[in-house]
């Protein structure tokens, strides 16, 4: 009896080292997969396949276009100039909801004038670099307004924190 005793203590004091471990763990940063499946074409600026495992929060940033925080169009039929003002949009919804770029599982673009889809990569290579979400490039006749030349929306995934707080209403 007494050693069912010492080692039912053991198996207690085991149990309780362990949960919080096992805790912490649960909180861990989501595995994040890129693949580019051999037999697809060889991506630029993107990836074929993102896989996110694990506890995460996603996160879902609407079309961001060319407009400065004032509300101003910057750019005006440039389309470097609007990616610029679109990724640093892209950039701020991001931080606020606690992720950045390399966060980034699926980018959506669309543009006006596929012409000038360059453009749009060279500013998407400097934010993203090598770490390259899957994405999707579409050119449409018209977005919200005739000055605007490109939107882009983003989800990203990052580890799962404390409960969701619904947004302040400005």
């Amino acid at each position: 009896m007494g050693r069912n005793l010492i080692t039912m203590r053991s198996l207690l004091t085991l149990i309780l080292v362990l949960t919080p471990m096992f805790a912490f763990a649960q909180g861990a940063a989501p595995r994040v997969k890129r693949t580019n499946p051999p037999m697809l074409s060889t991506p630029t600026g993107y990836t074929h396949v993102v896989e996110v495992a694990g506890p995460v929060k996603t996160i879902y940033v609407s079309g961001q276009i060319a407009l400065d925080r004032n509300g101003a169009v910057v750019g005006a039929g440039d389309m470097k100039a609007q990616a610029e003002q679109v990724f640093k949009n892209l950039e701020a919804a991001l931080a606020a909801a606690g992720a950045k770029f390399t966060d980034v599982v699926k980018m959506n673009t669309y543009t006006t004038d596929i012409s000038q889809a360059q453009a749009i990569r060279d500013v998407r290579a400097r934010y993203f670099g090598n770490v390259t979400p899957a994405s999707t490039l579409v050119q449409v006749v018209h977005l919200a307004r005739p000055e605007f030349m490109l939107e882009i929306e983003v989800i990203a995934a990052v580890a799962a924190g404390p409960a969701i707080v619904p947004a302040r209403q400005e």
